[in-house]
């Protein structure tokens, strides 16, 4: 039966494996794809064509180095993109294709081409391009050439170029640039001096653009500078500068002095030539030089008035300036200019007289004649001249009879003509002289030892120049009023010293009207009275006449006659007035005056006049002056005084008479109006006065105040009242007349409401009275104002409070102030909130309770703890019991602030790390960093500062006894931020003999002696791990290679590399060959390190060991490990190693093909096996190499080595076949990688091998590479299980 069932599967089988055979594989239609290299990540790139005969469903998989640029649909073949495309990087991908059924895959290579896409910017081949062109650059010439270079191939790597902008922008039109080749070109002329000394050219270079994914077509451009500087040449000529020249030069100037300085410069600014200077050309040679620095200077002597022209005093020079060197064209490039010099004159001649007919002669006698008497110029034919240009010519007389003419002109700056002017006619007399001789000087005024004397005689002619003269030219007489006809006034005769004219004058009063009076007798000159009535002194008292006489040639002769009436008193007092109306104020000052005339003579008593007041009721008030009369009054005029039915009105009467005899008077009426006055001030019925009014109440009445004005006329004694000062707006007063005087109402301004609580609870008002002429009285009213309790209280502001955490006080630490302005009132505060600021946020609380009387406490069911809340904030309400208006609570709330202050109640806590410290104890020194601890303290300020310290030091060793040792290690406090670091360095070197661990207590204490300890365990890295290096080249040659031996040994062992030492290879040296031994450790951040053997195995990877050989690595040796000297050890170890090595012999012949054979088989099983593992089943191991784990033993790991077996397992050429089958029998599957995958029998492979010892426990083994083949886990229920130590801290920097 059983036979029958196994053929029937047996049968099944068959068919099936029959019909998987007849279905066929899909086929890959298309091999070549074209995709852009633009094509957005996402998009599809190209569908994979495929068929399969059977139609079946077809799954789509890529693969190959190109695979990760591509997804593709596992059901459709649809590839889309997944990382950015470049066609610069290669046009062509070479892709894996495969094509499922189901039972059949299909795989072959397909070509995608990239298609071009513009995706590159041309890139300038220079950042700038700067260069430097002389200004005579011929237009056309070539520059420079830039060239920009772009990724992209066809139309889009070709590149145009183009000026885009010139700086400064008149440049534009200077420069071109070939598109195709970026050839620059010079397109205009350059000029140094009149255009711009340097050009930016902003380049662009612009590729053809191109397209491929995108329908748009894209263009990339670039920008480069270049910056053109303009040189100088030698193609101007020098100019001059501050033309036109103009200078000036005294005549009779030293030679040598300097006249003028001319400037030229090189326009050639860059190349600015020394400039040479001469005088090419002069109106007047040989005056003036020049000297090499351009000063025009006196060559010879200067004389103004010798040049040839004499009008313009100037000499102009030509004055060339010529370069130094010759410019590009190979000439001394010059220029001329003109330079005027005015000829300053010096006064250096003197004036001289001249006759000038038909030409002027030098003279020194001259001749005129005048008429005598007469007036007028005299000529005398004189010219005065002076040849300096500006001449100051003084001319003066002098002589006896220099008096007697003046000269004309009296200076003169010019040639002029001298004429003499008669002064004094009158001494012209020929009957006394008939001739004068007067001296002409010409003086200098600049130089008044330049002078010349001209003597002129001048001749007088004889007239008749004679008249009748009187004895006197006046002649005052008198004549008494109304005297008789015929009176005889005075006699009077003329006197002529002509003889003709002796006894034949005759005499006339002139004018005719005067003869209504007097007249004269015609040859004897008697004045005589011709009507007495007409003579009237009143009328007219002072008469005037000429008395004229005449010689025989009726030439006349005048004398004046004054003629005075002398009086008689026949005329009385005439006062001007009819009455005098004189109006003045009382109390005032009268002054009027009386005015009175006399006819009579003013010289004489009979005109002289008296003033008197005739008495009467009120003439003793007044005065009068008897000689000027001007009336007073004696006493102050009082208005009221006078009786009040004259309405104020004083009539006098005041007599004027005169002193004559006898004497004549008149009487005028005098009548003064007193005028009234407001001489009287109002006055206040009392001295002060004082009201009191409640608040809050508007135009309430206060009081009254009343006054009184003494004037007797109403319009004087009228009186307003006004609040002068005082009042600030809150009163107004009305003014209402009485019987007798005035009263004012004082009221609260309607618009007003009184405050009590405010500012001012008093008033001090100053009224006052004023009648219509402003005459004032004042009085003081003081009003109190009353108080009503209508006032909300304030909170007054509250400053901080600071209160210490766990205080325990019971005492008020806060309180709360309010005010409340009204007088009566009485405040409770009332708690609003309590919130706490934790952890930088408000939230309620309960830290403290506020009393009715404002006071804050402490809440003791709680306790203050800083930590958690370090500031609490109290808002309160405050309520006035008593208030009578209004509300009674305060408007806004009372806040209180309270600052929790830290104390020292927390001590430090340390960081717990993870962290494993690693001391190598050979590179230890004094100072060295082995371990860092880290601390925080959760006070704050001063009381989280942390000080380290260690305080003890124990050592652990391998048999995990602890023994106490000195302090090896201090601690370096170091902060940062709010954390402090504690770095842990050792005191002394360490010894290189111990095996184990340092356990090192730290303690953290703050600044209140709050204080925490901590043990750290500091593995000590013993000299079995020194590795000494052995190298072909020198100490020196090690030393400078260093650093890539420490990086080539760090990338090869994944471990930090400490070097102990370098030192001399003595054997080599005895060889006499160079050789250096390298002595370090090489230490894993966990604190495990590696041993000589396992260093060896992890260098021997041949991509390692090439660079090693290279830096002169040589061989690895095992570094001795010295002990302290024993002679008995010595003897007893001698004793046991003879037995050892007669056992090791017999053994070795036994065991030595087998043992050989299974531990290469177990080694190589190993390593295949390590390769194989990924992280996964890392994690699971006991100890898998390169996981810096330790095993249960404590053995140091080794690292995932990549050994090469031929070299490693001694698998040379030699070995046999079977050998190598049985190692390449280890190789499997590459899906065993897959952690899905089943690798049990790999482990059952190995634990094969060691089935007999598993009864005897936990197998001890040699060396961690046992440990790796065995591959064995931890056993259930172990009490040591497997721990593992990451040191990130430990660096190869640290080391």
């Amino acid at each position: 039966m059983e036979a029958a069932k196994g053929s029937v599967l047996l049968l099944c089988l068959l068919c099936i494996i029959s019909l998987t055979k007849a279905n066929t594989s899909p086929e890959i239609t298309v091999l070549v794809y074209n995709v852009c290299e633009d094509t957005p990540i996402g998009e599809v790139a190209f569908t994979i064509n495929a068929t399969d005969a059977e139609n079946d469903p077809l799954t789509y998989a890529i693969s190959g180095v190109n695979a990760g640029f591509f997804t593709v649909e596992g059901n459709t073949g649809i590839v889309r993109v997944q990382r950015q495309l470049d066609k610069e990087s290669g046009d062509v991908m070479q892709l894996g294709v495969e094509v499922s059924d189901g039972p059949n895959v299909r795989r072959r290579d397909i070509t995608v081409v990239l298609l071009e896409a513009n995706d590159n910017r041309p890139i300038f081949l220079e950042a700038s391009y700067d260069f430097s062109f002389p200004e005579n650059t011929l237009v056309g010439s070539s520059l420079f050439r830039v060239q920009a270079t772009d990724a992209d191939t066809s139309l889009a790597g070709v590149v145009t170029y183009s000026i885009d902008e010139v700086t400064p922008s008149s440049g534009f039109d200077l420069f071109s640039i070939a598109e195709g080749t970026g050839e620059v070109r010079l397109a205009g002329s350059l000029n140094y001096t009149e255009l711009s000394t340097f050009y930016r050219l902003k380049i662009n270079a612009t590729d053809g653009g191109g397209r491929c994914f995108f329908d748009e077509t894209v263009y990339f451009s670039s920008i480069a500078f270049s910056f053109i500087t303009v040189l100088d040449v030698a193609d101007l000529d020098p100019i001059f500068l501050g033309v036109p020249y103009v200078g000036s030069v005294k005549e009779n100037s030293l030679v040598g002095q300097s006249v003028f300085k001319v400037t030229a410069i090189d326009q050639d600014t860059e190349v600015n030539d020394r400039i040479l200077f001469t005088i090419e050309d002069a109106t007047e040679e040989g005056l003036f030089k020049i000297g090499e620095d351009g000063v025009i200077s006196v060559l010879g002597e200067i004389d103004r008035e010798a040049l040839g022209d004499t009008d313009t005093d100037t000499v102009t020079l030509t004055v060339k300036a010529t370069e130094s060197n010759k410019n590009i064209h190979g000439v001394f490039a010059s220029t001329t200019t003109t330079v005027l010099i005015n000829i300053i004159d010096v006064n250096d001649n003197k004036p001289d007289f001249y006759k000038c007919g038909g030409s002027c002669v030098l003279a020194s006698d001259f001749t005129g004649e005048v008429l005598e008497n007469s007036l007028g110029s005299i000529p005398i034919n004189m010219t005065v001249s002076d040849p300096d240009k500006i001449s100051n010519t003084r001319l003066t007389l002098k002589g006896p009879d220099s008096d007697v003419f003046s000269v004309q002109p009296q200076f003169t700056i010019s040639d002029s003509i001298v004429q003499l002017l008669v002064r004094q006619p009158q001494k012209l007399d020929y009957e006394k002289t008939q001739q004068m001789v007067v001296q002409v000087i010409a003086t200098d005024q600049d130089d008044l030892s330049f002078h010349s004397t001209a003597t002129v005689t001048i001749h007088i002619k004889d007239t008749n120049d004679n008249s009748p003269t009187f004895p006197q030219p006046t002649y005052r007489l008198e004549v008494p009023e109304h005297s008789d006809v015929g009176t005889v006034v005075a006699d009077i005769t003329a006197e002529d010293p002509d003889t003709m004219d002796q006894g034949n004058i005759t005499y006339r009063l002139l004018p005719e009207s005067i003869r209504l009076y007097f007249d004269v007798e015609e040859y004897a000159g008697k004045v005589y009275v011709t009507n007495k009535t007409l003579l009237d002194r009143e009328v007219r008292s002072l008469y005037s006449a000429t008395l004229e006489a005449r010689d025989t040639d009726g030439k006349p002769g005048t004398t004046v006659l004054e003629i005075t009436v002398t009086d008689i008193n026949d005329q009385p007092p005439v006062i001007n007035r009819d009455s005098y109306l004189e109006f003045v104020k009382e109390g005032g000052q009268l002054e009027l005056k009386i005015e009175a005339t006399d006819a009579d003579d003013p010289e004489t008593d009979n005109s002289k006049i008296v003033y008197k007041i005739e008495e009467s009721r009120y003439s003793d008030s007044f005065t009068i002056d008897p000689n000027t009369g001007v009336l007073r009054n004696s006493g102050e005029l009082d208005r009221e005084a006078l009786d009040p039915a004259l309405d104020g009105k004083v009539e006098l009467n005041v007599t004027a008479t005169d002193k004559g005899t006898p004497p004549l008077f008149t009487t005028v009426t005098v009548i003064i109006n007193v005028e009234d006055v407001n001489d009287n001030t109002p006055q206040f019925d009392a001295s002060s006065y004082q009201f009191f009014v409640k608040e809050g109440e508007r135009g309430a009445f206060v009081g009254s105040v009343t006054a009184e004005d003494l004037d007797q006329t109403r319009e004087f004694n009228r009186i307003s009242f006004g609040i002068v000062d005082g009042s600030f707006g809150s009163f107004i007063i009305r003014t209402f007349a009485e019987e007798r005087g005035y009263m004012g109402n004082i009221t609260v301004d309607p618009d007003i409401e009184l405050d009590y609580e405010s500012d001012r609870k008093q008033f001090k008002l100053r009224v006052e009275a004023l009648d219509l002429e402003q005459k004032r009285a004042e009085v003081t009213v003081d009003v109190n104002v009353l108080d009503v309790n209508d006032e909300r209280p304030e909170f007054n502001p509250t400053k901080p409070v600071t209160v210490k955490e766990n205080t325990t006080i019971s005492e008020a630490v806060g309180r709360f102030m309010a005010q409340d302005k009204d007088g009566n009132h009485s405040l409770v505060y009332e708690l609003e909130s309590i919130t706490c600021r934790c952890n930088g946020s408000m939230t309620p609380c309960s830290y403290f309770i506020l009393d009715p009387t404002g006071e804050v406490r402490v809440n003791p069911e709680t306790t203050l703890d800083y930590e958690q809340c370090d500031q609490v904030l109290i808002e309160a309400q405050v309520v006035d019991l008593f208030t009578e208006k209004g509300e009674n609570n305060s408007l806004t709330t009372g806040q209180m602030v309270i600052n929790i202050e830290d104390i020292n109640d927390n001590a430090p806590e340390f960081v717990i790390s993870d962290a494993v410290f690693v001391a190598v104890s050979e590179t230890a020194s004094k100072g060295t960093s082995v371990a860092g601890v880290t601390a925080i303290d959760r006070d704050s300020g001063i009381n989280r500062q942390i000080e380290f310290k260690v305080e003890k030091v124990k050592f652990a060793g391998v048999n995990n006894q602890t023994s106490p040792m000195r302090i090896l290690f201090e601690a370096v406090t170091t902060q940062q931020k709010d954390v402090y670091v504690g770095i842990i360095q050792t005191t002394e070197g360490l010894d290189v003999t111990l095996k184990g661990k340092y356990l090192v207590t730290v303690t953290a204490t703050d600044t209140g002696g709050l204080s925490t300890s901590t043990v750290l365990e500091i593995f000590s890295i013993d000299e079995t791990f020194r590795v000494e290096l052995e190298f072909t080249t020198s100490v020196d040659e090690v030393t400078a290679d260093l650093n890539d031996i420490v990086r080539a040994l760090t990338a090869a062992t994944k471990a930090a590399v400490a070097i102990s030492s370098i030192r001399e290879d003595k054997a080599e040296a005895s060889r006499a060959a160079t050789g250096t031994i390298l002595v370090a450790y090489f230490v894993f951040s966990n604190g495990t390190a590696l041993t000589s053997d396992n260093v060896e195995m992890v260098i021997s990877d041949p991509a390692h060991f090439i660079i090693l050989e290279g830096l002169g690595l040589k061989n690895i040796v095992t570094a001795p490990i010295v002990e302290k000297s024993n002679p008995l050890l010595y003897a007893l170890m001698g004793m046991l190693g003879g037995l050892i090595i007669v056992l090791a012999v017999l053994t070795t012949s036994l065991m030595c093909t087998r043992r050989n054979y299974r531990r290469k088989l177990k080694a190589a099983k190993a390593m295949n096996l390590a390769t194989m593992v990924n992280s996964d089943n890392q994690k699971n191991g006991a100890a898998v190499p390169g996981t810096n784990k330790y095993t249960m033993e404590g053995a140091n790991p080794v690292l995932n080595l990549n050994i090469d077996t031929t070299l490693t397992l001694d698998l040379d050429e030699d070995s046999s076949d079977v050998d190598k089958v049985s190692l390449y029998s280890l190789d499997y599957d590459s899906d065993m990688i897959l952690p899905e995958k089943d690798t049990k029998p790999s482990m059952n492979m190995i634990q094969e091998e060691e089935e007999d010892d598993e009864d005897s426990g936990p197998p001890e083994y040699v060396e961690p590479l046992g440990a790796v083949l065995a591959r064995r886990g931890p056993k259930k229920g172990t009490d040591n299980p497997l721990m593992g130590y990451n040191n990130p801290a430990f660096s190869t920097t640290d080391l």
